[in-house]
């Protein structure tokens, strides 16, 4: 570890080592060497705060002390001005990171006995992907992700902090393929692992059976009865839009949170697609392990806090605002069941649609799906971008072309058009084919 260390890192690397060094193990030398400095600025202008006279923020305000603003923005916004123009906390806003555990344990009954962290605020999932990175990835770290998966990772994993992407297969004979997962995770050179897990799946839009959520966990288990110790990324972006009975509702990390000591579980969630808010980038980052202490994810949230403030400051003001007020609003849970209903009468559509149209077959299979924004196509002898070329240049249809499938995103279809989307698929690749 490096000699010039800050001695604030080294009280947090101090108090999670104490706690268990199999998880601190897990961080990265930036991780271990990330700290949110609680002397310097922010700790005097914390000690001014109440003062007459406080020359020491970094914020203006009027002469009568309310936060200075732009009429004409302002005139747009119904929120207090002090509510919107202030900065927020790099940890975000207490009563939203409360509010949000709060719904985590009504989301996620198995939790409500469970000892997790108190979620620290970030600027939606894809920035709280990068602090994992940034927290616990060194150059060369192997990240196990399913062969089929959100390209971004690449860039945020891969590009960013130079780890390996390690692919093992998502499904055999439709259903997850545990045992690629187990050999991948469980074979070879016992140590540090991280596996990244997201479901609803992106891009296939599959979600779990409990049975195969229990043998994901059982494997994850196994894995660290043998000595790894194992960062779990859960990547919740489409939690709670599950269409089917026979999948889990809750997410993995209620399996994971307290499984085992050697195993650190990061829920990755947020606002942008559970409540329909894609621009206000704001997310939350939860930790979860066995034995922890409110020390150990204090030490956690404060080095998360340190690599936010270090990375973009602090998040949005006015999201985290407004979010706060709809979830405690009393008719949220309401408004948000009406934009589930047409999410799953689409999804309805399409199995209805492909069920209605055998000859598909001959062009194209649906991968497993049953949640989610999306589902997956695998074309029968057909390229997936030429077929993509096809639609924008013929059908007036768009649709994303993937290695060996397409991605539908029935999220952005109506109903009524479904029927139509498939048929201009079948039409485009009955026209290649025929060519």
């Amino acid at each position: 570890m490096s000699q010039d260390l800050n001695e604030q890192a080294q009280e947090l690397n101090d108090i999670i080592n104490r706690v268990s060094p199999n998880i601190f193990s897990l961080l990265s030398e930036k991780g271990k060497n990330i700290y949110f400095p609680k002397k310097g600025i922010l700790s005097q202008g914390k000690e001014a705060a109440k003062m007459g006279i406080n020359a020491t923020v970094g914020q203006a305000f009027e002469d009568d002390g309310t936060p200075m603003f732009i009429k004409s923005i302002q005139e747009e916004i119904s929120l207090p001005p002090k509510e919107v123009f202030t900065y927020s906390p790099s940890y975000g806003r207490a009563d939203l990171r409360q509010k949000w555990q709060e719904l985590l344990r009504t989301k996620n009954p198995t939790l409500a006995n469970k000892n997790i962290s108190l979620p620290v605020v970030c600027s939606a999932l894809t920035h709280g992907l990068s602090i994992c990175g940034y927290m616990f990835v060194n150059p060369g770290d192997k990240i196990l992700i399913p062969d089929l998966y959100w390209e971004n990772y690449d860039l945020i994993f891969g590009n960013a902090y130079g780890a390996k992407i390690v692919n093992y297969k998502l499904f055999k004979n439709d259903r997850l393929d545990l045992d690629s997962l187990e050999a991948s995770l469980c074979d070879g050179e016992v140590g540090k692992k991280i596996v990244l897990l997201n479901f609803p799946n992106n891009p296939t839009g599959y979600t779990p059976t409990k049975t195969e959520a229990t043998g994901i966990a059982d494997i994850i288990k196994k894995a660290a009865d043998k000595g790894n110790n194992i960062l779990v990324m859960i990547d919740d972006a489409y939690f709670g839009l599950e269409y089917e009975e026979d999948i889990i509702e809750e997410s993995l990390f209620a399996y994971l949170a307290d499984i085992h000591q050697n195993v650190l579980t990061v829920k990755l969630d947020g606002p942008t697609k559970e409540d329909y808010v894609w621009g206000f980038r704001v997310g939350f980052i939860t930790l979860a392990t066995k034995k922890a202490t409110a020390e150990f994810y204090n030490a956690f949230e404060s080095k998360i806090a340190g690599a936010i403030r270090g990375n973009i400051s602090n998040c949005s003001t006015p999201s985290q605002t407004l979010l706060y007020r709809a979830y405690s609003s009393a008719t949220y849970h309401q408004e948000k069941d009406e934009k589930y209903n047409t999410l799953k009468a689409r999804y309805n559509m399409i199995k209805k649609t492909i069920a209605a149209k055998p000859e598909y077959k001959e062009y194209f299979e649906p991968l497993p799906y049953n949640s989610g924004y999306f589902m997956c196509i695998k074309l029968n002898g057909i390229d997936t971008e030429v077929l993509r070329r096809e639609l924008i240049e013929h059908y007036d249809t768009g649709v994303i072309a993937m290695s060996g499938v397409i991605r539908i995103a029935f999220s952005a279809v109506k109903s009524e058009l479904i029927p139509k989307l498939f048929d201009n698929i079948y039409q485009a690749a009955k026209a290649i084919k025929n060519a």
